[in-house]
């Protein structure tokens, strides 16, 4: 089993199945029967995710974005047979590399071009980038991976920074994809690895997201999750690793009525209990 930090490609750390990683762990927010389904059903990377891991990598390791992503020109008109030739030979030539449009090129080169043009992004997401880390769980034993997009010291203080793209920056609509898609799970989990794997108390880490909107005028926002954000995350992963670990070691992979299979009550939603007369 893997420990420490890794120096090894979004691939390799993604296809190490034998540790656990928040994009997995996040899916019992749904019940352990979608988790298991999930993972027995891998799916297609969506248009967002492609964009979302294509900016990643142009902006933390810019000289590896070529040997991972081929950009397809403008102009390709597959309707004509010169177009379909011109597009064959680049497909042919792309090998296995994932295909982006120029259009998707060109707006993640804004969003890039959007964090350096800030000094305190820029400072932030100087340090070490896309290294694995592998750490036991103290209560269920199970091993978790995390993979910082950048992490440094400054001072005493461990300083991690992950880079989310995203529709609006601004502070109350990140702060629902915060919820929405789990960062403050995230922000728990890459906090508590490093703190092992580092040997750095978690009182003196730091998580700072760097929101960069997808659209002009490719505004970002520097934010630092706080204590509550961390809770919120501590509690997410106490609950979804207990369970992940009970269902891994029963073979049982329960559904939306829980492990005891009783009937969920159906009520109306309490803005609602106010017009008909509920409390």
């Amino acid at each position: 089993m893997k420990s420490g930090i890794v120096t090894e490609s979004n691939k390799e750390y993604h296809g190490y199945t034998e540790a656990i990683s928040k994009s997995r762990l996040s899916l019992f927010s749904v019940c352990p029967a979608y988790f298991k389904w999930a993972e027995d059903n891998p799916s297609e990377p969506t248009e967002d995710l492609i964009v979302g891991s294509a900016f990643h990598k142009l902006v933390l390791e810019p000289d590896d974005f070529d040997k991972e992503y081929a950009v397809l020109p403008m102009g390709v008109d597959r309707r004509t047979k010169a177009g379909r030739e011109v597009y064959d030979a680049f497909i042919q030539e792309a090998g296995d590399r994932q295909i982006i449009t120029q259009e998707q090129f060109d707006t993640i080169s804004a969003m890039r071009d959007s964090v350096f043009s800030n000094k305190y992004s820029a400072a932030l997401l100087k340090g070490e980038h896309e290294k694995s880390m592998y750490a036991v769980d103290d209560l269920t034993q199970e091993c978790i991976k995390t993979r910082p997009d950048c992490y440094r010291m400054v001072g005493d203080k461990l300083v991690i920074t992950d880079l989310k793209s995203c529709r609006s920056a601004l502070p109350d609509d990140f702060c629902k994809d915060v919820v929405k898609y789990h960062y403050d799970l995230q922000a728990y989990m890459y906090s508590n690895n490093a703190s092992k794997v580092l040997n750095i108390s978690m009182e003196n880490i730091e998580f700072i997201f760097i929101a960069t909107e997808k659209k002009p005028p490719f505004l970002i926002n520097i934010t630092q999750a706080d204590e509550y954000v961390l809770q919120r995350g501590e509690a997410l992963f106490r609950d979804y690793i207990g369970t992940y670990h009970e269902c891994k070691t029963t073979g049982e992979w329960w559904g939306l009525n829980g492990k005891s299979g009783i009937i969920n009550n159906l009520t109306l939603p309490a803005w609602m209990l106010k017009e008909v007369g509920g409390e």
